[in-house]
């Protein structure tokens, strides 16, 4: 359990709340960049309980500021997008991609009042079809090089979708290894070959036994916790009814970033952004180690389950997430269709839009969100120390140097050490892929 100040230090994310001031100093997924396609690339954004608008001007420049005019306060995303900046079709103000405010032409002839005004703005890049935001003071953070980052394009699909809850509890089920046993057991196994882009449709390595039925079939795994570079990796071991080890690594990359294996050639790295204190959005980056993604198949797959512009998920709270009692007993553990993230959104938003930590009571199985807690905790105390370095992947150059992180699944032979089985299992992929050079 926790004590509601310490639920509210670890959950709130304004700019004067402690879990608010750690997330600023990291990048933030902001926007897909599909979401700037079209004749006027100019949208909302919400991050971190900031209205904010984001743009690309006629160069190709983007720009992330303030969505109300510092004038009388009207709504930026309603702006002409014009001369390499935004302009407020109120009084013609206008804003470049810093926030300043570079002509004011209802002002008296020679005035310089427009040098004096300038709106909040975040620097932004672009990153493999999402665009990111940082939104913290000084310098901007290096990128660390992980797979999804190094990748060529091509080899990388992006998507989001919307969930109505905190950004912490959304995180945390990406490091609990042991609710997939659960939650997304299927009860019936697919042929793998007819599950490209899905995850958990595939083959464990070096065996024939379906994720499905392996997930099924070992719901107790042990599971082990190591402090990185970027955050935590998270081993969970299923011991095998013939002697074998199934050994499935994940990751959380600090602060609120997880990958994990989605198949034998893909991971998938997904932020848990907030938009507020009580929504957030999921970014995930699907990564290929083979070859390139079908993005057209990826995207429509995903398309079927959410709207536009949003991206927020068909099924929700409102239709009971398509909760089928007949499916339940036959098909799947929850009764709400085939797609996981339905399931991950059902658990999360179930616990309210912000969990009464009060109240859990977590196990042994919780290793990794009890561990995540305390680094959470440990980086808020050393940021009111005036200690920013001291922040995981917050130390200057050497974040660029933060390679992978491994995600895979992989089952060693008897007599084989766990600690060998992953790393080989990774050596191998990565020696078969043409883009990765790590080796």
């Amino acid at each position: 359990m926790l004590s509601q100040e310490k639920n509210d230090e670890l959950t709130r994310v304004g700019p004067n709340d402690r879990a608010g001031a750690v997330l600023r100093r990291y990048w933030q997924p902001a926007a897909l960049s599909v979401e700037l396609e079209g004749p006027r690339p100019v949208g909302p954004v919400k991050l971190l309980g900031e209205e904010l608008v984001l743009f690309r001007d006629e160069g190709g420049q983007l720009g992330l500021i303030g969505r109300q005019c510092p004038h009388r306060g009207a709504d930026l995303c309603y702006g002409r997008l014009e001369d390499n900046g935004l302009r407020c079709p109120f009084h013609g103000w206008h804003f470049d991609s810093t926030g300043q405010c570079v002509e004011q032409p209802g002002e008296p002839e020679g005035s310089r009042m427009h040098e004096n005004i300038k709106t909040s703005a975040y620097p932004v890049v672009e990153r493999n079809g999402i665009i990111f935001a940082y939104m913290g003071p000084g310098e901007t953070p290096s990128f660390p090089a992980l797979d999804c980052f190094a990748a060529p394009d091509s080899h990388v699909f992006a998507f989001k979708g919307l969930w109505e809850c905190n950004w912490l509890q959304a995180m945390e089920v990406g490091i609990d290894p042991a609710h997939a046993s659960f939650l997304h057991r299927f009860l019936e196994d697919e042929d793998p070959a007819d599950g490209y882009g899905q995850q958990f449709r595939d083959t464990a390595a070096n065996t024939e036994i379906p994720m499905t039925q392996l997930l099924r079939e070992y719901p107790r795994p042990e599971i082990k916790v190591e402090e990185t570079d970027y955050g935590m990796r998270l081993i969970a071991l299923r011991q095998l009814n013939d002697g074998r080890t199934h050994v499935r690594v994940t990751n959380q990359i600090f602060p609120e970033a997880i990958c994990i294996p989605m198949s034998n050639e893909m991971t998938i790295t997904q932020w848990h952004v907030p938009v507020d204190d009580e929504t957030c959005y999921w970014y995930s980056m699907f990564t290929s180690f083979g070859k390139p993604v079908d993005k057209e198949v990826m995207r429509e797959q995903r398309m079927k389950e959410h709207r536009l512009p949003d991206y927020a998920p068909l099924k929700n709270a409102r239709n009971n997430y398509g909760f089928n009692p007949d499916e339940q007993r036959t098909k799947t553990y929850t009764g709400m269709g085939l797609d996981i993230n339905v399931h991950d959104q059902w658990a999360v938003e179930s616990m309210g839009r912000i969990q009464d930590r009060t109240q859990e009571h977590l196990g042994k199985t919780d290793v990794g969100i009890i561990h995540y807690r305390r680094m959470l905790r440990e980086a808020i105390k050393n940021l009111q120390n005036d200690i920013p370095d001291a922040l995981p992947m917050s130390s200057g150059a050497s974040v660029s140097e933060i390679r992978g992180p491994v995600s895979i699944d992989a089952i060693g032979n008897v007599n084989e050490k766990w600690e060998d089985v992953w790393r080989a299992g990774d050596r191998l992929r990565r020696q078969a892929c043409e883009w990765d050079a790590s080796l």
